[in-house]
């Protein structure tokens, strides 16, 4: 660089220093600005020389955290230092005895935790990675501010990924939706979680980011004007009762919408909810309630409200704290608009999340109630020794993105449960003992089975007895991961303590066969049985599943049992032989693999999403079962990329002449008199598409369907759909 760039560069940095110090949400002082100088001073020497995949200086990437830490976030001081020193432990010479010396131990502390999560992306091996994981949310008892500086971290990651490799772009991305935005979420910063699914969406189905974000910026004039006829109609009533508020219109997130368009199988100019109005209005805390409601009705004096779109979250505020009152109305024009309606300070707790409870606690523990109770429950599940950590993983990220309903106890009490929970999550949400010793629950003075889903505002009693104790088919009613955790460490021990009886039936068996009980003979009794492990065998025989009469068949057959335990594990190896040639060309030469999209391997197509040639694919290596080929917007595909990216391969179709592919398209629409017989002469007639299976019922009058077709690739499916749409009657055509 010349020196004139240098130069340049070195007035950018101190102009970004300046900048964190006036944007951050907390006021300073004097002695919080030094050590903010200091940790800039020392990151600044810390990565000197040191650039980006862009070619940027390093320590933009520091001071970029630091800000939205600062700023979007509101954390303190020691957090904005902690941001600004996250990668000096981990990429240069300091240790971290230089920074508890320099910086005291609450900085060092949350560096290290910094420091050690940022290793988790090294483990290749997917258990290891889950159990990182549970290790790195083990710092939320520690200092929350670790988790919360590392979602900052991922975030301006993400933003300037442009420069990364496909690939790598690809696994950050799966990886932030699989954890990442969830935990934000979870920590109530409802502004970055969205930032970071748009983000993470924009790099893993770009097609699908940038046709949405096409036809947002497309309505956005037509939108605003709508929003602002809207708006005047409120301001006009709200005006009228001297209040003092601000009306904003937002559009819903990319993702968001996506998501909808998804799960309710509709176009984007379906979607009804696309946009938001969010009212917020000046208040004292003692006000706050009143004026809501009073809001509320006005809004609803001018538009007629959905019923069952209403949202009170401030008489009973999420876990997360977040407080205001949804409502979705008929605008002008029969559109619905959903209503949000806040006060500054709800509506600062939900921008900025757990920082902004500091600043409105006021000595009042309340504020805080939700997210500290959140933390001794994720504390108890991270400890227990029993829990598998990739099962672990799977159930926490369930939790955190779960809807919450609420429940009362007999006593009136509320307590947060997460959406399909049961009344046995909602018994181990009380206690263990009262989970464990469970024998019968009461919804609303009803008796109901365990399975039973509880909804908001059920009234739940719990019947214990002392006889009760959890079997195996109480992990198909529990949903949370608290009480699964317990269920399974309860069977567990069950388990051990009819094990230990049934070894000691098992020798007195054995004895009697004239068999040594011993390390070999209990090896060649898992494999005879076919069991996994010496706990399993003990286990049945302890409860008689292996009797006398199945020992005696073992002792029979035992002479031949070493050879069958040999077949089993020596498979015989495939030779090429054995391999039919046209087979393979037949099979095998509809997709390349590799970068460079040059190598051509056996695979098999993934049974989950059923790919055919066109679709966009990528392949992913098996334990056990080779190569198995998966649509990039497979159900599965999010968790395959972040968990196992080691294990992903690049895969492009390139030819389709050879075979045909299983498809299946849903139609619904209004039934008429030949309406089936229209739609397979379509199919069959003049598209020339075989159909596998048809599967039609009419129930009132409305008609819906299965076709199961056999197509070349995807363009012939686009047209067969295209042109089911055109039948008159036909309302929806869509592929499973």
């Amino acid at each position: 660089m010349t020196e004139a760039a240098i130069e340049k560069e070195n007035k950018q940095i101190a102009r970004q220093y300046k900048k964190l110090l006036s944007i951050s949400y907390r006021s300073l002082s004097e002695d919080d600005k030094k050590q903010i100088r200091k940790a800039f001073d020392t990151a600044v020497e810390a990565h000197k020389g040191q650039r980006r995949k862009s070619g940027e200086a390093y320590i933009f990437h520091p001071i970029n955290v630091a800000k939205i830490v600062a700023s979007e976030i509101g954390l303190d001081a020691t957090s904005i230092t902690a941001a600004l020193l996250h990668d000096v432990v981990e990429d240069t010479k300091y240790n971290l005895d230089d920074i508890e010396e320099m910086f005291g131990k609450t900085v060092a502390r949350i560096v290290d935790g910094l420091t050690k999560i940022s290793s988790l992306k090294k483990d290749k091996d997917v258990s290891l990675q889950a159990e990182n994981f549970r290790k790195m949310l083990l710092t939320l008892n520690d200092d929350i501010r670790v988790i919360i500086i590392k979602i900052a971290d991922r975030l301006h990651n993400m933003q300037t990924m442009a420069a990364m490799r496909k690939d790598k772009q690809e696994k950050i991305s799966s990886e932030t939706l699989y954890i990442y935005a969830p935990l934000a979420h979870r920590i109530g910063l409802y502004n970055i979680k969205t930032e970071l699914e748009d983000l993470s969406l924009k790099y893993t189905e770009p097609e699908i980011f940038n046709n949405i974000y096409t036809k947002i910026r497309e309505s956005k004039e037509e939108q605003d004007a709508y929003i602002k006829e809207f708006s005047r109609v409120i301001e006009d009533s709200l005006n009228k009762e001297d209040l003092k508020y601000d009306i904003k219109g937002r559009t819903k997130s990319i993702y968001s919408i996506h998501r909808k368009m998804e799960a309710q199988n509709v176009d984007f100019e379906e979607v009804y909810d696309k946009f938001a109005i969010r009212i917020i209005y000046d208040s004292d805390q003692e006000n706050e309630k009143f004026l809501a409601w009073k809001i509320y009705s006005i809004v609803t004096d001018n538009f007629r409200p959905n019923p069952t779109r209403l949202r009170d979250w401030i008489s009973s505020p999420k876990s997360t704290g977040y407080e205001a009152l949804h409502i979705t109305v008929m605008g002008p024009k029969g559109r619905w608009v959903e209503v949000q309606i806040r006060s500054n300070r709800m509506n600062e707790i939900a921008e900025k999340g757990y920082a902004a409870h500091y600043k409105y606690k006021q000595g009042n523990v309340q504020e805080e109630r939700g997210i500290e109770e959140w933390l001794n429950r994720l504390q108890e599940a991270l400890e227990n020794p029993d829990a598998n950590a990739v099962d672990f993983v799977e159930q926490f990220k369930l939790n955190l993105y779960s809807k919450e309903i609420f429940i009362f106890t007999p006593q009136g009490d509320l307590k947060s449960l997460p959406k399909g929970a049961t009344p046995l999550d909602f018994a181990f949400s009380i206690h263990t003992e009262v989970g464990l010793k469970t024998r019968g629950a009461k919804v609303n003075n009803k008796l109901v089975p365990l399975s039973h889903q509880l909804k908001s505002g059920d009234q739940v009693e719990i019947i214990t007895s002392d006889n009760a104790k959890p079997n195996v088919n109480w992990l198909d009613y529990a949903t949370t991961a608290r009480a699964r955790a317990k269920i399974k460490t309860s069977l567990k021990d069950e388990k051990r303590e009819i094990a230990e009886e049934g070894k000691a039936i098992l020798t007195r068996k054995l004895r009697a066969q004239k068999i040594p009980f011993n390390e070999k003979t209990i090896n060649e009794l898992v494999v005879h049985f076919n069991l996994k492990t010496s706990l399993d065998l003990f286990y049945r025989v302890g409860i008689g599943k292996i009797d006398n009469k199945l020992l005696k068949d073992f002792a029979s057959s035992r002479s031949n049992a070493l050879v069958s335990y040999i077949k089993r594990k020596i498979r015989k190896p495939v030779i090429a032989e054995d391999i039919d040639k046209d087979e393979i060309t037949s099979k095998y030469d509809q997709l390349v693999f590799g970068r460079d999209e040059d190598e051509t391997l056996e695979y098999k197509l993934a049974n989950c999403c059923n790919p055919i040639p066109g679709d966009q694919v990528f392949g992913f290596v098996t334990v056990n079962d080779g190569i198995k080929v998966h649509k990039k917007n497979c159900p599965n595909a999010l968790q395959l990329q972040s968990n196992y990216a080691y294990r992903i391969i690049p895969a492009k179709w390139i030819d389709s002449s050879q075979q045909d592919f299983k498809a299946v398209v849903s139609l619904k629409g209004i039934d008429n008199l030949g309406l089936v017989s229209e739609v397979t002469k379509e199919i069959s007639s003049n598209l020339n598409v075989n159909m596998q299976k048809v599967n039609f019922e009419s129930v009132d009058g409305v008609f819906s369907g299965q076709i199961t077709l056999r197509v070349k690739n995807n363009a012939i499916l686009t047209r067969v759909i295209n042109r089911l749409k055109k039948i008159n009657g036909i309302d929806k055509v869509s592929r499973e």
